[in-house]
């Protein structure tokens, strides 16, 4: 079917269905462009969570879908593409927090969105790459679990050298393949760019950023900053919206054949009409469980 056809279909089942679709910054571009909204995971969720619309597609990977479901259990959730892991979120399980809760039992466990739902359900507060550094920051504890993500745990520890965070060694394969080398490169190529990491980024990595975002944050920065050239040190999808929005900058990847997160490009738009025609794929997440994660979520809304 031509994509004219596919949009115009997509949009009129859309209406019928009294549906919303969300697309996650590093979906394809044909996918960000018929969005409803588009932008970082939990400011998906939520934004969604309070429209009247009855049925909610993400188009991103597992987790987020997840997430949606939780905080609007009520709405029927959808996922157009029913295998889009998360390579990050699948490196941790119920049995390694339970074991590190056993181990240190006084510290609280802070939780990345970016994990399962049954993770979020035996965490006491979740955060994002945005506010982890404000979130754990509400704890007096002088020990903190972190997970799943090592590098943000990292990252965070960095403003807290009066505490001890514990983290899983997990991490998004694709923002810790960037190395410093690669940065390096990319500031000899582009000398007048300023370079923005993402939290997710290597230690090493990080200290080479003027400034370090995340995805949302790094959209405002490049509306905000008086600079013209952005070295962008997060998935390449993110130029795409990035670039949409600031026609007069120019952005550069320093590692565009390492940052590719494969599941983020799995849906298309035959797999949205097919979402929308068939409801297809279904969230289904037990009451306990959304109510546990709910709590971890509300958790961190409160303090942010």
């Amino acid at each position: 079917m031509e994509k004219e056809k596919l949009v115009e279909k997509i949009i009129e089942l859309k209406k019928k269905r009294k549906a919303i679709i969300l697309a996650h910054n590093y979906q394809p571009p044909e996918i960000q462009d018929i969005a409803d909204l588009r932008g970082d995971s939990l400011e998906l969720s939520l934004k969604a969570s309070k429209t009247d619309a009855e049925v909610i597609v993400f188009c991103g990977v597992f987790f987020m879908a997840e997430t949606a479901k939780i905080v609007s259990p009520q709405k029927k959730v959808i996922l157009p593409v029913r295998d889009v892991p998360c390579e990050m979120a699948e490196m941790i399980t119920v049995e390694d927090v339970l074991s590190l809760k056993e181990r240190y039992p006084d510290a609280p466990v802070v939780t990345y969105v970016n994990s399962y739902a049954e993770i979020k359900a035996i965490s006491d507060v979740c955060c994002t790459s945005a506010n982890a550094v404000k979130v754990v920051g509400t704890f007096p504890n002088q020990k903190i679990i972190m997970l799943p993500d090592m590098n943000l745990a990292l990252y965070t520890q960095r403003f807290y050298p009066d505490k001890t965070i514990i983290y899983h060694e997990g991490f998004c394969p694709f923002h810790h393949l960037l190395t410093k080398e690669d940065v390096i490169k990319a500031k000899k190529e582009h000398p007048s760019a300023i370079f923005i990491a993402h939290p997710e980024c290597r230690p090493e990595v990080i200290d080479l950023a003027e400034h370090v975002a995340s995805t949302s944050g790094m959209l405002k920065l490049a509306k905000s900053l008086p600079d013209k050239e952005f070295i962008i040190g997060t998935e390449v999808g993110l130029l795409y919206p990035l670039k949409k929005e600031n026609p007069d900058k120019k952005f550069y990847h320093p590692a565009p054949e390492k940052m590719l997160c494969a599941s983020m490009k799995k849906i298309t738009l035959e797999d949205l009409l097919n979402a929308l025609e068939n409801l297809e794929f279904e969230i289904d997440l037990s009451e306990e469980v959304i109510k546990k994660a709910y709590s971890a979520v509300k958790r961190m809304l409160e303090i942010i």
